[in-house]
């Protein structure tokens, strides 16, 4: 569940109201051990979710880098390549022994 929270800090465009929003739903998703809350829970687990995506706006805004803007393509092919090698490398056969 953890892969979903993307970094979202210094890239060109910044990050949209959207994708903060849906790491803080995935961050609170985590910390609760819910993926939908029951109706008992859903108005603590939504003040969660407001609350984490407003601290996350916040750390957002005030982080300041050197470093250019990241393209957004160039880190999502990036991303795919990993993830192939990360499964191309899990299905490989097993040395005996060991």
């Amino acid at each position: 569940m953890c892969r979903s929270i993307k970094t979202l800090h210094n890239f060109k465009p910044p990050a949209t109201e959207e994708e903060i929003r849906a790491s803080a739903l995935q961050f609170v998703r985590k910390l609760s051990g819910f993926a939908r809350p029951s109706k008992a829970n859903e108005l603590a687990f939504n003040r969660a979710v407001d609350q984490v995506a407003h601290a996350a706006h916040e750390l957002l805004d005030s982080l300041v880098t050197n470093a250019p803007p990241r393209d957004r393509e160039i880190e999502a092919a990036r991303a795919r390549a990993r993830g192939q090698d990360r499964f191309r490398s899990s299905g490989a056969p097993r040395a005996a022994g060991g």
